[in-house]
């Protein structure tokens, strides 16, 4: 099952041959569904800081970001082992808002000594063709005009059932993200399209998690981000959580039904030899807000337990 697809650090020391690490960055962006455009307070599990609890302050610059950042990881690890960055503008819509500014802005990221690639969250209804096409072609100074820079867009679609779409306050109806993947791959079929799911949304069953998988591999996505429903403290999610109308995912619930998406992803491999990336086979949500499920708090651990219960099976 492992060969149909790679896991992040893979397909990065595949294409940098080094280890690569992910710095989180604020554009100063909002979403659709927090300024009234289509809401107000954003998706219902969505913390005040937009899904970007580790990210740096967007009071500094840019550039003051990047050397804040790198300075977080590398003071956690040995600077003598080889490592670089990806700039990852991740917290809110990253392409909502003025275009040129926004572009302006993850140009002075690449920029940066040591970045070698860019990741881009946002939202599939807030991703425009003229976008995708400036976003193609960044490039940092005097990188070399026959070689392409890498360059992903990470989609928050979360589930494929209409009704948790609706009670999530995502905001756009599924056929909006598979047109924009279909945009992304055909005006700019370089970039990597990676795709986030949550797995444990109330009142989603074993087989409409599983449906999403498919949906989203039928709808080529080249990557995924799976995580379990968190509930974070000052959200709406929280409020129904306190009061008992729901519960979120115990670890075994949750690696049974990633067990079920990695084989499923491995039966879309045998079809198409397409090899997906799975680029978080589970997240973390910020311990000082985090309510429930506490078994995700320990994420070293949890990740040696997938291991151990899924990877090599």
């Amino acid at each position: 099952m492992k060969e149909s697809f790679l896991t992040a650090s893979e397909y990065y020391k595949k294409i940098f041959g080094c280890k690569v690490y992910k710095i989180s960055l604020d554009a100063g962006c909002t979403c659709p569904t927090r300024d009234g455009t289509k809401g107000f307070g954003g998706c219902i599990f969505c913390s005040s800081s937009g899904s970007g609890d580790f990210t740096a302050s967007r009071k500094l610059s840019i550039n003051e970001q990047v050397e804040q950042a790198k300075k977080l990881v590398e003071n956690k690890l040995n600077k003598n082992r080889d490592f670089l960055y990806i700039a990852y503008f991740q917290n809110f819509t990253n392409t909502y808002g003025d275009e040129n500014e926004l572009l302006e802005k993850f140009t002075q990221a690449i920029n940066q000594n040591e970045i070698v690639g860019l990741s881009i969250a946002t939202r599939p209804d807030c991703l425009s063709d003229k976008m995708i096409s400036s976003i193609s072609k960044l490039k940092p100074k005097n990188y070399p005009a026959n070689k392409e820079f890498y360059i992903s867009i990470e989609l928050g679609f979360q589930t494929s059932k209409e009704s948790s779409a609706n009670f999530i306050r995502r905001g756009y109806e599924n056929s909006i993200y598979t047109d924009a993947v279909a945009r992304l791959h055909k005006i700019a079929p370089e970039i990597h399209v990676v795709t986030h799911l949550i797995f444990g949304l109330p009142e989603e069953s074993f087989e409409d998690m599983i449906n999403s998988v498919n949906f989203v591999l039928k709808s080529q996505t080249d990557g995924i981000k799976f995580t379990v429903l968190h509930v974070l403290e000052n959200t709406d999610l929280a409020i129904l959580w306190k009061e008992g109308k729901f519960q979120t995912m115990s670890q075994d619930e949750y690696f049974e039904v990633l067990k079920s998406a990695l084989q499923h992803i491995n039966e879309f491999y045998l079809k198409t030899k397409k090899q997906i990336v799975v680029h978080r086979f589970t997240g973390d949500g910020a311990k000082k807000i985090l309510l429930s499920p506490m078994w995700t708090a320990n994420k070293k651990k949890v990740l040696n337990d997938i291991k151990k219960y899924i990877l090599q099976n």
